[in-house]
């Protein structure tokens, strides 16, 4: 499972009130903040996508598959500039959901 899916899959579990199986202690504060982090650019990113969905690069140099998986690529790097940055505040939130959940144990 992906770090992204565990931490979408702890806070249900965390929102309807029990347990989720995904959810380990972890007192290495600093690892916590790196996977809110990086859930943060994940949605991010995600929320990025459909701003550069629409433009299409200029012959003879742009289109094609590889274009789309570059536009992706960079789409996914700004997510993670922004978390890096700072956020939206997505990632305080979800490290302290991530850290309740833990005190709950």
């Amino acid at each position: 499972m992906s770090d992204a899916a565990a931490l979408l899959q702890l806070q249900h579990a965390v929102e309807s009130g029990r347990r989720g199986p995904e959810a380990r202690t972890s007192t290495d504060l600093a690892k916590v903040r790196e996977k809110a982090q990086e859930f943060e650019a994940l949605f991010l990113s995600q929320m990025l996508q459909p701003m550069f969905a629409d433009i299409r690069a200029e012959e003879p140099f742009g289109g094609g598959p590889s274009e789309e998986i570059w536009r992706s690529m960079l789409v996914d790097e700004y997510g993670k500039g922004i978390a890096r940055a700072g956020g939206i505040g997505i990632a305080d939130r979800v490290m302290g959901e991530m850290l309740r959940a833990q005190e709950a144990r």
